[in-house]
């Protein structure tokens, strides 16, 4: 075999392992990097308390698994008191909001990548009560006659709260039960008032109410109730530590094995 042709298969076997790697690299390949750029890193997910469920059981194990060298760090709560979070500073890569109000205050406030602003999951509202009630609670309309507490997030810094306000006064029933109702800081406590029976009923997602068997969902919001559609908005935050690492966490949580964990928790991808 002359020269040439020694060459000419070197550079063909080349080629070919050059291949096989940009291929193993998966969805870091649009970085214009590897998968091993990303050892080391850590990603700061500030996420609505209602996710929480679907990323520690699912989507972080997923991720991390698949890029070893990667620690995902999340921080929970309603997604008003994140945005206050990241608005003083905290230290955060991805905001995953519960409602939009949030979100683009934050992106006003050029707080986050609206580039990467991306419109991502919708949920619904329910109305809960305790697995063992016996309240005759068959409509929100029957709240008006509840006797005990009637839970909601707080209207003022979280999403559900603020979409059973909305549900709550469209119906004409805000005020005859804006003095049964206990607020919660968040969603993950308006469910446990109502699963621990502190609470006659109350108002979640229902993914929410998905996640346990100590409540169940008496009705859903009707359509004509809630103007208001309940996206779940995902960016990245401006003063991200590591934008290629948070870049490669968008494009995960938007791949079809983790929008179909999404859907297993009850939530609906926004097309």
């Amino acid at each position: 075999m002359d020269s040439k042709k020694i060459i000419f298969i070197a550079v063909l076997a080349l080629v070919a392992v050059v291949a096989v790697g940009s291929c193993s690299a998966g969805m870091f390949d649009f970085l214009g990097g590897n998968q091993s750029d990303l050892n080391g890193t850590e990603i700061n997910l500030a996420a609505a308390a209602s996710l929480k469920n679907a990323f520690d059981k699912d989507l972080i194990p997923m991720f991390e698994e698949k890029y070893p060298g990667v620690k995902v760090t999340p921080t929970y709560a309603s997604s008003g008191d994140l945005q206050t979070q990241i608005e003083n500073g905290l230290e955060a890569d991805v905001f995953m909001s519960a409602a939009n109000k949030q979100m683009n205050a934050l992106a006003k406030k050029g707080l986050v990548d609206n580039d990467t602003n991306l419109q991502f999951l919708e949920n619904k509202v329910v109305l809960i009560v305790p697995a063992n009630s016996s309240a005759n609670i068959s409509s929100f309309d029957d709240l008006k006659n509840v006797s005990g507490n009637i839970a909601i997030g707080d209207p003022e810094s979280v999403p559900a709260g603020q979409y059973a306000k909305e549900v709550l006064t469209n119906l004409g029933i805000w005020n005859d039960t804006e003095s049964k109702l206990s607020l919660g800081t968040d969603v993950t406590a308006v469910l446990n008032q109502v699963a621990q029976g502190s609470a006659e009923c109350g108002i979640v997602y229902a993914t929410d109410a998905k996640s346990t068997d100590d409540v169940k969902v008496v009705c859903e919001a009707p359509d004509d109730a809630l103007k208001t559609p309940v996206i779940y908005p995902v960016a990245i935050v401006k003063n991200s530590t590591d934008a290629d690492a948070a870049k490669v966490f968008l494009e995960f949580l938007q791949s079809q094995e983790a929008k179909d964990v999404f859907v297993k928790y009850g939530f609906t991808i926004h097309e």
